[in-house]
């Protein structure tokens, strides 16, 4: 699985603050207590709802929400909005890492698209969990592409045009492909295909810190959080079309 590690030793002297946000108390406290056993990650709190989730993050300010996408009050969907697209005066943005326990989750493609980092099924095992909030805080986001690839291509079957954005981000798909260089697009079908910095830098002869110079070009280009909307983009662009190996 791309973007998975272990579950080992993780040298970093950065602490990752972590909020889980989940309206069943069994798993809430399974995952605290697996992420609170890591020494660079600390469980600041905890949610029942995204009522509750939501106002719990303006007051904690962790660097990574686990958000459940089905909850009671306000959906991990509506609560996901709030916190990637705060009001005026309020600065803070987490990182979100959407919890399912489908394979196909409607809720999930629209989080990635408001901004999500990415999504991971209830059932994954510790280590994919543990590895999930150290990728994501990096910004290394979207997780088991293989899964991801299957749920964004389906998507993209069902939706017919992309969802209109502020400013720059407002031109259709298509034309902020155009934005790009040969070389950029190359990356961005990588990154869509699932491919790490790593597979892609292989894949095209190139050194692993120029693949991340192309693609934070890209994500500035084309006003891009994360690799997450980046793989939407290119659905919704065309330059990947669903069922594409």
């Amino acid at each position: 699985m791309n973007g998975i590690g272990a579950s080992g030793a993780y040298p970093t002297d950065r602490v990752t603050r972590v909020v889980i946000v989940d309206d069943q108390a069994m798993v809430r406290a399974g995952f605290a207590a697996l992420l609170a056993a890591q020494s660079d990650i600390d469980v600041v709190g905890e949610a029942p709802d995204g009522v509750a989730g939501v106002e719990l993050c303006r007051r904690a300010h962790p660097d990574v929400v686990l958000m459940d996408v089905r909850m009671p009050r306000l959906n991990g969907l509506e609560a996901a909005q709030q916190l990637l697209d705060p009001p005026s005066g309020v600065t803070h943005r987490p990182k979100v890492l959407m919890l399912t326990t489908f394979d196909v989750d409607d809720y999930v493609y629209e989080a990635l698209r408001l901004g999500a980092s990415g999504f991971l099924l209830k059932d994954a095992p510790p280590a994919d969990l543990i590895a999930a909030v150290r990728v994501v805080a990096e910004g290394e986001a979207l997780l088991a592409p293989s899964v991801t690839r299957r749920l964004i291509a389906e998507f993209a079957r069902q939706r017919s045009g992309p969802t209109p954005r502020k400013g720059r981000a407002s031109a259709t798909p298509e034309l902020r492909l155009k934005a790009l260089t040969e070389r950029e697009t190359e990356v961005l079908e990588l990154v869509a295909r699932g491919q790490s910095n790593t597979e892609i830098a292989a894949s095209l002869v190139l050194a692993e810190q120029t693949v991340k110079t192309h693609v934070s070009r890209i994500f500035a280009k084309l006003a891009l959080r994360d690799r997450a909307q980046a793989v939407i983009f290119a659905y919704e662009s065309g330059l990947v079309a669903p069922g594409d190996q």
